[in-house]
C-alpha cells in the first residue's frame, strides 16, 4: 500500500512538472522576440520604474530649507511597525507663544514595509515615497535616516 501511494505521488509530481514545462516552453516559442526581463544593472540609463513604485520615505525641502512637517506624529501613529519616530520641541514665537516643531524625524528604513500608511496619514503632505531602491549597505546603522535637514524649519502658512 505504501509503495502504491508513493508511485502515485511521483507520477502526480511528474505530471505537474510536465504541465509547467509545457506552458513555459510554449511561451518561449511563441514570444521569443519579446523582451521579458530587464538586465539590471546594465540598463540603469533606461530603467523604467512605475509611477506608483514605493522606494523609501523622504521629506522634501524647498530652496529655503523649509518643510511642511508640523510634528503632529500622525505618520508615527499610522506606521504598523514603528519605522518612524518624531522627536519634537517647542519653539518660542516672537509673540511669546510656544509652537511645536520637529527636532528630528527619524526613519528606520530597515524596518519599513513600504505600506504607504504614513504618507496617507500625513495631513500636510510633508512626506512622500521616493523611487530609490538600491539600499544595500554593509553597516545596518546607515539604514536609519534623519529626514529633516540640519537647520530646517516649518514652512510659513502650514
Amino acid at each position: 500500500m505504501f509503495i502504491v501511494k508513493y508511485i502515485k505521488d511521483v507520477l502526480h509530481g511528474v505530471k505537474s512538472l510536465w504541465t509547467g514545462m509545457k506552458i513555459t516552453g510554449g511561451y518561449a516559442l511563441r514570444h521569443h522576440k519579446e523582451k521579458i526581463t530587464q538586465q539590471y544593472p546594465d540598463n540603469k540609463d533606461t530603467l523604467f520604474l512605475p509611477e506608483r513604485f514605493r522606494g523609501e520615505v523622504v521629506m522634501p525641502h524647498d530652496e529655503h530649507n523649509e518643510h511642511a512637517c508640523t510634528g503632529c506624529t500622525a505618520c508615527e501613529l499610522a506606521c504598523p511597525n514603528a519605522t518612524i519616530k518624531i522627536v519634537t520641541r517647542f519653539d518660542i514665537q516672537p509673540d511669546g507663544k510656544k509652537k511645536k516643531a520637529i527636532d528630528k524625524f527619524v526613519y528606520h528604513l530597515e524596518l519599513c514595509t513600504f505600506c504607504n500608511l504614513c504618507i496617507e496619514a500625513c495631513p500636510t503632505n510633508a512626506i512622500k515615497m521616493a523611487q530609490t531602491f538600491e539600499h544595500s549597505v554593509t553597516d545596518r546603522t546607515e539604514l536609519t535616516k534623519i529626514l529633516n535637514l540640519p537647520g530646517s524649519k516649518i514652512r510659513e502658512g502650514i
